[in-house]
């Protein structure tokens, strides 16, 4: 009777242990492995797919898995992770993206669809919120980007950047003659590095930085969408938990009170703030590693990207007309003169020109479009974003862009004697 006792105590205790080894500690459950996650992938550059690795992407499992989290009473820095992918996965959704297989290294080709899909909801966004600014100019801005990118692409696989080197040392040639070699030495690093480094930029270069800019729009996305998601779905109190979580700070949160305010300035600041975070907090080390990857190649690279560029938003000039190249020198008589060029003086990927860019021409001129000419914005919204895309094909141009940069050298000189100011092109006097 005893040894039967303590067999079936031991049996008893056996299957007890057995149990209590596969159920983990008590009061245990699913939520408990997606806590404390770090964002490893919330730089688009880590690979494809979502917030982390571990987490899953089908949206009502999240969405049970997020109400846990609070009706538990867990601080929400611990599921930061897990907020930020339930978002996520239901922007990619509502856009029709599979974000477990977005993976911006692919290419352009690859990309495709992401790229308009992504573009197509924000406009949709605009369409259904005025006060989602920040997303219809991002829209609108995309289309170009898109076509630059398809053209990058085609330009680097198909046709090998024909001519570009060529062009550009024609560019500096005619410079030195009207103006001398001292002024050639002071014209834009990316010009001078694009004749330099024209020949050695190959096809792996081109897909390197197409991949650094399409990380970039990968996480422009991550990063805004979901917040915009949540400000559509559930209001302020959904982007407080943002806050709370960590995953922004008082900067945003104040911009999407100004936002929902309904005040047009305060909207236009809320939206100029994201603005901000979208080029430096988001993207700025992109462009960065973009201008510095093996030297000239990058910088020739990157200044392409602005030389081209011309924005779809109404009234905006293209940067090469915004700030282009303009230097003061002394000619061969000794009068002072003036040489101007139709080319950007700065380059794109460098962040503080590219905000007084943005300051000064796409956010007030975006702004204007909104409050004033609303009807032909949302005609120009409402276009097939495919049609968008592809009516934005700017660099298949850049030899004519260059060759005409040559034709449109001026020297003025800029004396009292000669304040008709008499330009000359290619070292001929034009009257």
């Amino acid at each position: 009777m005893r040894i039967g006792f303590l067999l079936c105590g031991a049996a008893l205790a056996a299957t007890i242990g057995l149990g209590l080894a596969c159920a983990g500690p008590a009061g245990a459950s699913e939520l408990d492995g997606y806590l404390d996650l770090p964002l490893t992938n919330r730089n688009a550059a880590a690979g494809p797919g979502g917030v982390d690795p571990a987490l899953p992407y089908d949206v009502v499992q999240l969405r049970s898995l997020l109400d846990e989290a609070r009706g538990r009473g867990i601080t929400p820095t611990r599921y930061a992770a897990l907020l930020y992918q339930y978002w996520l996965v239901d922007a990619t959704n509502r856009a029709g993206i599979d974000l477990r297989s977005w993976d911006p290294r692919a290419g352009v080709a690859a990309n495709r669809d992401n790229l308009i899909k992504s573009y197509r909801y924000y406009e949709d966004l605009q369409l259904a919120h005025r006060e989602l600014q920040w997303a219809g100019m991002g829209g609108q801005v995309g289309a170009d980007f898109g076509g630059g990118l398809v053209d990058f692409e085609l330009l680097g696989g198909i046709y090998g950047l024909p001519g570009l080197s060529e062009t550009a040392g024609g560019v500096l040639a005619a410079v030195e003659q009207v103006a001398g070699p001292q002024v050639v030495s002071m014209l834009p690093r990316g010009l001078t590095a694009l004749a330099a480094a024209g020949p050695q930029i190959t096809p792996q270069d081109l897909q390197h930085v197409i991949g650094l800019i399409l990380v970039m729009q990968k996480n422009i996305f991550s990063d805004l969408m979901p917040m915009h998601d949540a400000y559509v779905t559930e209001g302020l109190p959904a982007l407080a938990e943002f806050q709370a979580a960590g995953l922004f700070g008082d900067d945003i949160m104040n911009a999407w009170r100004d936002i929902a305010s309904g005040d047009s300035g305060r909207i236009a600041a809320g939206n100029a703030t994201l603005l901000r975070r979208e080029q430096d907090w988001a993207i700025g080390a992109q462009w960065d590693e973009a201008r510095g990857y093996k030297g000239p190649v990058g910088e020739a690279i990157t200044y392409l990207t602005g030389a081209v560029g011309s924005p779809s938003v109404a009234g905006v000039v293209p940067p090469r007309q915004f700030r282009p190249v303009r230097i003061p020198f002394t000619m061969t008589d000794g009068r002072p003169a003036l040489l101007t060029l139709p080319l950007p003086d700065w380059n794109w990927s460098g962040l503080d020109p590219r905000w007084d860019y943005i300051t000064t021409e796409l956010l007030p001129k975006y702004k204007y479009q909104i409050e004033n000419n609303w009807p032909a914005l949302e005609a120009q919204l409402r276009t097939p974003y495919e049609v968008q895309m592809e009516s934005h094909r700017p660099l298949l141009n850049i030899p004519q862009l260059l060759d005409s940069a040559i034709k449109q050298i001026q020297v003025t000189p800029v004396d009292a004697g000669a304040a008709t100011g008499m330009p000359v092109v290619a070292g001929t006097a034009v009257r």
